[in-house]
């Protein structure tokens, strides 16, 4: 339990949950047409009501859990490099504001290309790693778990409740969001990428403070950190109860968060209530079945000492999960976008579910390929050689 996780042996378990959780972002991104959101035109009634059942299965069991895996993850990830550096005597917090900085500029490159980025979010929230890294296990959890209480919209609730001539205004990113629909359907790749400079990041990242993402992105880092302190992805008889009681705990929470997100808003009559109520409990009911979802997944690795076959087949895509982020954006805009194949509007759920499933077997080859010749994804070398410049011995 106190040995060092040298990067060179890593936690097959982080790496597998990793690339479901990417896998997952994949197949939503292709049901959103890569956010591209009109009818789809020609299809047979009988195929409609499949893919809305397929879109509503998906959306239930990823939309906002691989998101938030894919965050907890990216704070356990941080624990595990600033674990490591402490042993060797380095203060790692200069080295991952530098790393940060790096992960800005990978925005951009994947920003470009698809107005749905999380990059940049990422790169911004990660600095609140840097200010609780050095706080006891109880402080950190506390500030986590405030923040992911969505304690803005929770006032604004409050403050809606408590003054009825209160008016939220209109969402900010609309208009931006608009326009970086306009180019993606009806522009040259050129035209996407001057758009996306500007109009497509302005609605990704507006849009993610407006939904409350700053908050419990900022708490799922805590909380992955917190997970890599206590060594709860290494199999032993601690971390298998607690595995179980969070699976037990986030069930019985999950029922009523749900049933507060599905049958409550109908009653709220003022929408300055409504608002950061549709925010505040969706996220809460969002982060219960992730935890679910993790709890299981964890469970069912730790049910054999290297976990399953069909859990071990996708740990390559998860060690390449920069890699295969960008580069599944890059080829499903060129999908579905107008500039390229412009199958926005004719593929329904069912279509999307298998472009994405084939995005995910290109990617799942060229990794384990990749793999077998190199350490490292090309973009995870790039982002680790330019997080230790200068230094020796890494």
């Amino acid at each position: 339990m106190n040995t060092t996780l040298q990067t060179s042996h890593r936690l097959g378990v982080v790496d597998a949950l990793r690339g479901f959780a990417l896998l997952a972002i994949v197949l939503l991104h292709n049901l959103e047409h890569y956010n591209i959101f009109v009818p789809i035109e020609g299809r047979p009634e009988w195929l409609a009501i499949v893919d809305k059942h397929v879109l509503d299965t998906l959306f239930f069991l990823f939309a906002g859990k691989a998101y938030a895996t894919f965050s907890l993850l990216f704070g356990f990830s941080f624990y595990i490099q600033y674990h490591n550096a402490e042993k060797r005597g380095i203060d790692f917090r200069g080295r991952f504001a530098w790393r940060l900085v790096l992960l800005f500029f990978f925005s951009q490159l994947h920003a470009l290309f698809y107005d749905g980025d999380i990059l940049l979010l990422y790169a911004a929230v990660g600095f609140v790693l840097i200010l609780v890294c050095k706080l006891k296990d109880k402080a950190v959890f506390w500030i986590a778990f405030i923040l992911l209480l969505q304690p803005f919209e929770c006032g604004r609730m409050l403050y809606a409740i408590l003054n009825p001539d209160y008016v939220i205004g209109d969402a900010k990113f609309i208009p931006y969001a608009i326009l970086a629909g306009e180019a993606a359907q009806h522009g040259t790749f050129f035209d996407v990428l001057r758009s996306n400079i500007w109009n497509g990041q302005l609605y990704s990242n507006i849009w993610q403070v407006e939904n409350g993402r700053l908050f419990q992105t900022a708490a799922l880092f805590m909380f992955g950190m917190l997970l890599g302190r206590r060594k709860y992805f290494i199999k032993s008889e601690n971390s298998i109860l607690f595995w179980k009681r969070v699976l037990l705990s986030a069930t019985i929470a999950f029922i009523p968060f749900y049933m507060l997100r599905t049958f409550i808003p109908p009653y709220i009559a003022n929408p300055s209530i409504l608002a950061p109520y549709n925010i505040a409990i969706p996220s809460l009911a969002n982060f219960t079945f992730m935890a679910i979802l993790v709890s299981l997944f964890t469970l069912i690795w730790f049910k054999k000492d290297n976990g399953y076959k069909w859990q071990n087949l996708i740990i390559p895509y998860g060690r390449m999960s920069l890699t295969n982020y960008i580069s599944q954006s890059i080829m499903g805009v060129c999908i579905y976008y107008g500039f390229g194949l412009g199958l926005y509007n004719s593929t329904g759920a069912c279509a999307t579910l298998l472009i994405g499933l084939t995005i995910f077997t290109i990617q799942l080859f060229f990794s384990r390929y990749w793999l077998t010749r190199h350490k490292q994804g090309p973009l995870e070398y790039l982002w680790r050689q330019g997080t230790w410049i200068h230094h020796k011995g890494y």
